[in-house]
């Protein structure tokens, strides 16, 4: 195995986006196999490649890497974006695994019906700002990041959510100035900005190619 970092998973955000964010930040260069076929991914389950027959699966290290949040806090471990101690470190999984769970249910929206949809639209925005914005935005009033003094993968993926929440709902930060203003600061950051620019690594929103490809590759019918 080469020292290349290398994602493997469709061509689309999924799990996947947040390891990619998290990469990006770090400076850390990858490759991306994509999977378009099942019988590709019927040759990674052959192969062993998947512990649990799942992607995202990420080579790195001479490991072949496979949970998204196992992933995730490995790089944010090596990286420097996990905090300073074990205190900081279990907030930042707190506000992570709070990020996570607004984004999973933004991450299954391509994959409804239409009814069902716009059901599951006023539900997200209902519960970002009554259950999850509020959190964020208390705790950064007068600090730069969620956790401690130094960027952590909690930052990272607050960006992330907040910018997939503009994209169904442009106005949903007017009332959370701290996180509009948190959200702006993270923008400006080199690596971000790089990573925001067309033509980068990171993904569009997902579209009906995506959705089929994902359906046929899992054998998943909706």
């Amino acid at each position: 195995m080469s020292g290349k970092v290398v994602l493997t998973y469709f061509n689309g955000r999924g799990r996947m986006e947040s390891i990619r964010w998290l990469l990006a930040v770090a400076g850390v260069d990858f490759e991306e196999v994509t999977i378009t076929k099942r019988q590709e991914y019927v040759k990674l389950l052959s192969d062993g490649a998947l512990m649990f027959e799942q992607v995202p699966l990420v080579e790195m290290d001479g490991m072949k890497l496979v949970q998204t949040k196992a992933i995730l806090n490995y790089i944010a471990g090596k990286y420097n974006l996990y905090g300073k101690d074990l205190k900081e470190r279990v907030m930042i999984d707190m506000y992570a695994e709070g990020v996570q769970d607004l984004m999973q249910m933004m991450m299954a929206l391509p994959f409804m019906q239409p009814d069902t949809k716009e059901t599951k639209l006023e539900e997200i925005e209902r519960k970002a700002t009554s259950r999850y914005l509020p959190v964020f935005e208390k705790a950064l009033i007068g600090s730069q990041y969620l956790v401690g003094f130094q960027l952590s993968c909690a930052d990272v993926q607050l960006l992330e959510a907040t910018l997939m929440l503009e994209e169904k709902f442009p106005t949903i930060l007017s009332k959370f100035p701290a996180v509009k203003a948190f959200q702006g600061k993270m923008k400006s950051l080199p690596a971000i900005h790089k990573f925001l620019q067309p033509g980068s690594k990171r993904k569009p929103q997902p579209d009906d190619v995506y959705v089929k490809t994902v359906c046929e590759v899992l054998d998943f019918k909706l």
